[in-house]
């Protein structure tokens, strides 16, 4: 019966901050690959494991894209520039 103890002494250190989803989508998607590659499940559930996949992708995607606007405009900030919307920042990236 005994607990996880929280990795920081942040508020947000509940599991519901971007950092803490991001974290937890990146390891079901670490253990959906290590099942798949173990290649002894059914197509339909790998099918499954595979659609849930692509979507813990999207979402890790995003909550990077997200990260890395918040430095961008962290590190303008410093320097006096205009902060970058999140449209315009994707659009550099081609």
């Amino acid at each position: 019966m005994s607990r996880k103890a929280a990795t920081t002494d942040s508020p947000a250190a509940d599991g519901n901050d971007p950092v803490s989803r991001f974290e937890a989508s990146l390891q079901e998607l670490e253990e959906i690959v290590a099942r798949m590659e173990r290649g002894d499940l059914p197509l339909e559930q790998s099918l499954k494991l595979f659609e849930r996949g692509v979507a813990l992708t999207r979402q890790c995607r995003s909550s990077l894209e997200t990260a890395e606007l918040r430095v961008r405009n962290l590190l303008q900030e410093d320097s006096g520039a205009a902060p970058v919307a999140k449209d315009s920042a994707s659009d550099t990236d081609s």
